[in-house]
């Protein structure tokens, strides 16, 4: 009795190619098919055009040497005029304060308030992690209520807080210091100095609400770093200290670049306690003189100038983001491993 075998029919040529392996990879790698390669490659076109639309608008805007919104679309400048840019590092606003001023003061904020709330945060999170101590689960759960909370609600008990730390010059060149001490009773004197209205009241407010997510994701990371490494350098006659200066930190400088990196980038953008705090011209920040060049009229706004405002402000960023790149994605990559 014989068999007859049904000849193989042949797939379609476009299904063939298709189907296509482009992994590259040789032996039991997974395969990546032509189709799924074009749509991956078509979903990133997709990604990049979006995220580029507003900066290419941004960028034609601020090389404009008008201040007058286009009518329609443009992406790509029809001229290059650097005239905007000149303007915004002359007066960046109608107010008598200067560029370096504005710079000086958010450089101030975002550095001062990144690196403390840094050292604060590896310290608590330290502890958290290695000790045990009674209310410890107690602490860690207070410690991230904050983060369940609109940034608004806190800015009202902050700015009571702050606004009750004052220097009063009484009647009689009495210098009383509220809450602690004040002038005599029906006596009114001059405030010399108010916590609230000055650089420093705003760094402590913005470090209060930088602190919570900072413990948490430092935390997390200390918790992979095995043991046995300090308990070996303890062996070795290491005290506490050498052991978290000199073990625990250097483990950890990739997740305490990318909390850094994180938290400054919320520092240097921060607008709502500035401008809730602050007064004085002269104490104020990046963010705040780009909201000044707002008007309540969309043709009332310079939009050359705001566009290139908007550029400047950003690029700290991206240059903080250069300098620690390395150790942003040894760090994220390690979080995402280790946990």
């Amino acid at each position: 009795m014989t068999t007859t075998t049904k000849p193989v029919k042949k797939k379609n040529w476009f299904v063939r190619l298709m189907n296509m392996d482009t992994s590259g990879s040789k032996g039991s790698g997974e395969k990546l098919p032509l189709y799924r390669q074009l749509g991956i490659q078509l979903l990133c076109i997709l990604i990049t055009i979006e995220v580029m639309f507003p900066i290419l608008y941004i960028i034609t805007l601020s090389l404009s040497s008008t201040g007058v919104r286009p009518s329609k679309l443009e992406l790509f400048p029809k001229e290059i005029s650097l005239v905007a840019f000149k303007e915004v590092l002359t007066r960046p606003t109608a107010n008598p304060v200067d560029f370096i001023t504005l710079l000086r003061n958010s450089a101030l904020l975002s550095i001062t308030v990144g690196l403390v709330s840094l050292l604060v945060a590896v310290t608590a999170a330290y502890a958290f992690a290695r000790f045990k101590f009674k209310l410890r689960q107690v602490l860690m759960i207070m410690v991230f209520i904050p983060l369940l909370m609109p940034a608004v609600g806190l800015s009202t008990p902050l700015f009571l807080l702050m606004n009750s730390f004052r220097l009063v010059n009484c009647p009689g060149g009495v210098t009383a210091f509220y809450p602690f001490t004040a002038c005599d009773a029906g006596a009114f004197g001059k405030v010399i100095f108010n916590l609230r209205d000055s650089l420093l009241g705003v760094g402590i407010a913005m470090i209060s609400t930088a602190l919570p997510f900072a413990v948490w994701n430092l935390k997390g990371y200390l918790d992979t770093i095995p043991k046995e490494l300090e308990e070996a350098a303890s062996i070795d006659g290491a005290d506490s200290n050498q052991v978290f200066w000199q073990i625990v930190l250097p483990l950890a400088l990739p997740q305490l670049a990318v909390t850094f990196f994180l938290g400054f980038i919320g520092y240097w953008q921060e607008f709502l306690l500035p401008w809730l705090f602050l007064t004085k011209p002269e104490d104020y920040t990046l963010a705040m003189t780009l909201y000044n060049m707002t008007g309540q009229y969309a043709n009332s706004i310079p939009w050359n100038r705001f566009a290139a405002m908007a550029i400047i402000v950003a690029l700290p960023v991206a240059i903080v983001y250069v300098i620690l790149q390395k150790q942003i994605v040894s760090g994220l990559t390690a979080g995402g491993v280790k946990g």
